[in-house]
């Protein structure tokens, strides 16, 4: 038994004993569920919430957020039929992008997206360019946990 009203690591609202009305807390738990397990956002971080959101399109709130977003920097905005529900971002949580199919994650202060990589270009140092690129790709693999560090 827990002492607390919220589960430790996403937050999620817990029922309390005697409590009127449990179909609320279970409910909200179940929205923060279903937009928080295999998260997939529209974009972001974007500061300024969409004019027009269907309910389940997540986003990551951006830096100085405006309108109903204000003060949920970082947050994941979840739209449901009764309004924005926000959900805090941990240390190690992914996201995938939609709008660039990229996989962010969240260090426990930013969220990061992986970097591009060049293809080589030329034919003079072909042998130098894709070594570079294979490094490059390497890095990233293991950035992703793709590849064990080694």
């Amino acid at each position: 038994m827990t002492d607390s009203s919220t589960t430790p690591r996403l937050a999620l609202p817990l029922l309390a004993m005697a409590q009127a009305q449990k179909e609320v807390t279970h409910n909200e738990a179940l929205t923060l569920i279903d937009a928080l397990i295999h998260a997939a956002v529209e974009a972001g971080p974007v500061a300024e919430p969409p004019t027009e959101a269907a309910p389940g399109q997540c986003w990551i709130v951006g830096a100085g957020a405006t309108g109903d977003w204000a003060g949920q920097d970082n947050g994941i905005a979840i739209r449901t039929v009764g309004g924005w529900r926000f959900a805090a971002p941990r240390a190690g949580m992914t996201v995938v992008r939609l709008t660039d199919k990229a996989r962010l994650w969240f260090d426990g202060t930013a969220w990061f997206a992986p970097a591009t990589i060049a293809a080589p270009e030329g034919g003079v140092t072909v042998d130098a360019e894709a070594r570079t690129v294979i490094a490059a790709l390497i890095l990233h693999l293991k950035a992703q946990g793709l590849l064990i560090a080694g």
